[in-house]
């Protein structure tokens, strides 16, 4: 099977990954069907792990390969991976600032963004998927950069991340559906609602697969601009804060156990 996938080409590659990242999106919606309400302590938990993984994607799965590429070069060697970085954050800053959305568990009023007459489940899956372009980015470009027989990128690794950020998507799907299902949504329609905040992934995988094929030099930007796309987006609305209650605390133990469960997972398949 492995042999298998890794003959296909890097486009083909990356849709089957994503399609999996969006199918587990899908499965974290459908709690919706078995609950009302999900523990809070449960959902920071989540939340945590969740940010581990991105934090560990972001060094192991894309930074990495991309600073090892460039050290094997006459070029300045931390060149290119810093100017996709800050590029990566600069783009998912100006998408925050333009894309209207709502984060899970915040009243209608704290809706981010211009001002819309869009409903708040519009608006939650809005947040999500401003979430998912970074994640689908860098699945795309992590399948173009080992198709390229980039240094330090392989499909072991590429499917590792795809695993990680697969497994992060869960909660996503959680975050969307069962706040609606609470709010008196009915379940099937809350489950629509969380898993179409996925469906944004393979889209955006897919066309940044395709960039790095047809421009290989790209490489080692665009691993990491994905990178610092995530970054950005777990500073700003994963990461524990303390001011943010009691579970601060879990949330940040269990992001080292996502963090930790993401370096084991490219360990064994990069």
């Amino acid at each position: 099977m492995m042999q298998w996938f890794a003959g296909l080409n890097a486009v083909v590659q990356t849709l089957f990954a994503t399609i999996l990242t969006w199918g587990l999106t899908a499965a974290g919606a459908a709690t919706v069907f078995l609950f009302r309400e999900i523990d809070r302590k449960l959902r920071e938990a989540m939340k945590g792990f969740a940010a581990g993984v991105m934090i560990a994607v972001s060094f192991w799965s894309l930074l990495a390969p991309a600073m090892e590429t460039t050290s094997r070069s006459s070029r300045i060697s931390w060149l290119p991976a810093a100017i996709g970085f800050l590029a990566g954050g600069c783009f998912l800053f100006i998408v925050d600032k333009v894309l209207p959305h709502l984060h899970a568990g915040s009243p209608l009023d704290q809706a981010e963004g211009p001002g819309t007459a869009w409903k708040r489940s519009v608006l939650l899956v809005a947040a999500t998927a401003l979430h998912n372009i970074p994640e689908g980015i860098a699945v795309g470009f992590a399948f173009a950069a080992a198709a390229g027989g980039m240094p330090g990128a392989s499909v072991g690794s590429a499917i590792a991340l795809t695993i990680g950020i697969g497994i992060q998507n869960f909660p996503e799907g959680v975050a969307v559906s069962v706040p609606l299902r609470r709010e008196g949504m009915r379940p099937r329609r809350a489950f629509w609602y969380g898993q179409m905040s996925g469906a944004v992934e393979p889209v955006v995988a897919v066309i940044g697969a395709l960039a790095v094929v047809m421009i290989p030099a790209s490489a080692p930007y665009a691993l990491a601009f994905a990178a610092g796309a995530m970054v950005f987006m777990v500073v700003e609305d994963i990461a524990p804060e303390p001011h943010e209650g009691r579970n601060a605390d879990l949330r940040a133990a269990v992001m080292l156990v996502g963090f930790t469960a993401m370096m084991i997972l490219d360990a064994v398949l990069g």
